[in-house]
């Protein structure tokens, strides 16, 4: 697959995830953060389209030796992603999603056929992250401390505000993959790395493809947005305000899908309504918007078959 293409996709799903209107508790075109505004998010999604390609890249460099993916350095790319775009922005707008586009924009360019398995695919992913090295780990855990995230890989002798713990990874051969399996029992998106992104591809991708053939990009992206956070209690607001309250917030999302979501005026009257509840009570499922740019970018990948003929054309 085309590496311009694949960065493309990538910029795209970070602009549209952040456009959708009205993405309950989040940044999105009418709404600003009082620490980082819709603009912000724009630039992000931008600033990460050329490291998005030197992945694929990266991936297509090492499509048939599976024994380099070692090699294709997974953690550094992660990190130059959140390198660049913190130089355009103040604030961490997407290391979540940094960490979700990064391996499939390796697989991605890994892909040469028009037509993409998926179940390979995501098999190459999960073969991509046990195939990091402790090296990638220690570059993924400078990208949290660049962006200022904490939770993941947060651990008595491994934490991540921690130097020693630089160090320690390097001594005890800790990769990429066993620290995010170490958060994976408390946090979605290491869960996620870890077992194949069940909810990109089983929960998100599949909503936002149906939506989008037969509605807006709009309602493609809230929709999927709804179906996701319905199903998938949000890490982000487990860690600031408990499981019970993610478990309340996805509940309340799910009563909103039944009413049809954003696809139906009285939906649709309620997502602005969840919307402004969410903000007062600055209750932000952010861990959702991430899922919702990853399934947004494997949508687009999954028409690439259509761009090729075009340029045939």
């Amino acid at each position: 697959m085309n590496p311009s293409y694949i960065s493309k996709c990538a910029q795209i799903a970070s602009v549209l995830e952040v456009s959708g209107h009205p993405k309950p508790g989040n940044v999105h075109r009418t709404r600003n953060f009082p620490d980082m505004v819709f603009e912000d998010f724009l630039l992000s999604g931008i600033a990460i389209g050329e490291t998005m390609g030197e992945a694929a890249e990266k991936g297509f460099k090492c499509r048939e030796n599976p024994e380099k993916w070692d090699k294709i350095g997974l953690g550094k790319l992660i990190l130059e992603a959140v390198r660049e775009t913190d130089h355009w922005v103040a604030n961490n707008t997407n290391l979540g999603i940094v960490m979700l586009l990064t391996p499939i924009s390796v697989v991605a360019g890994m892909s040469e056929d028009e037509t993409i398995n998926w179940e390979v695919f995501r098999d190459k992913i999960d073969q991509l992250i046990r195939s990091t090295t402790s090296e990638d780990a220690v570059n993924l855990y400078r990208a949290i401390n660049i962006a200022d995230a904490g939770g993941m890989g947060e651990q008595d002798d491994l934490d991540v505000a921690s130097e020693n713990s630089l160090q320690k990874l390097r001594d005890d051969d800790v990769n990429m993959f066993s620290v995010l399996e170490m958060s994976s029992a408390w946090d979605k998106l290491s869960y996620e790395l870890t077992h194949k992104m069940p909810v990109t591809f089983e929960t998100g991708y599949p909503v936002f493809r149906k939506v989008r053939l037969e509605k807006s990009i709009n309602e493609a992206t809230i929709q999927t947005f709804l179906t996701i956070l319905a199903q998938v209690p949000d890490t982000l607001i487990s860690r600031k305000f408990g499981d019970s309250k993610a478990r309340e917030v996805s509940a309340r999302a799910k009563s909103i899908l039944e009413e049809g979501g954003i696809l139906t005026s009285k939906g649709r009257s309620m997502v602005e309504k969840f919307d402004h509840e969410l903000i007062s009570s600055g209750l932000n499922p952010g861990t959702t918007a991430d899922f919702t740019a990853s399934s947004i970018m494997v949508a687009y990948l999954d028409g690439y078959r259509e761009y090729t003929a075009k340029l045939v054309e």
